[in-house]
């Protein structure tokens, strides 16, 4: 699937809960709605649940990563070339907390996308815009497809 097609695909998926499209388990354990799509980024929006949450009821520093690197994983899907991306690393961030029942935004960004590895950040809101948590990555292509 090309850059372009794969783009268009996304941007088909707008305002659709993640689960609904995605093969990943983990997309489907977080349960996000797609609201936007950039040439090198998205965003989707997760409610933080009980199942997300620590038991001071703030989400948890686990789960918060795992939003990040599984929307950076679809990011890197979405640029087309249909190799899996695997993480190399995951360097978070934490700077405020979500609470349970809260709705926060993640964002990606592809900064680079090279033919072995891509380089990317990702930063996740509260509604009110305050930067919770935000993390720098690395991705290296593995002789794995997406099927």
């Amino acid at each position: 699937m090309s850059n372009k097609h794969a783009l268009e695909v996304f941007k088909e998926y707008i305002g659709t809960r993640v689960a609904e499209k995605s093969i990943s388990p983990v997309a489907k354990f977080l349960d996000g709605v797609l609201v936007g799509v950039h040439d090198h980024g998205i965003e989707i929006e997760y409610q933080v649940k009980e199942e997300m949450v620590n038991p001071a009821r703030i989400l948890h520093g686990g789960i918060a990563a795992t939003m990040l690197d599984d929307i950076i994983g679809m990011t890197v899907f979405m640029m087309g070339n249909g190799v899996f991306y695997s993480t190399v690393n995951l360097s978070v961030d934490y700077l405020f907390s979500a609470r349970l029942g809260e709705t926060v935004r993640v964002k990606s960004k592809i900064v680079r996308m090279g033919k072995k590895i891509a380089h990317a950040e990702g930063e996740i809101r509260n509604q009110d815009d305050i930067l919770i948590a935000k993390c720098t990555t690395n991705l290296v292509a593995t002789s794995n497809t997406i099927k």
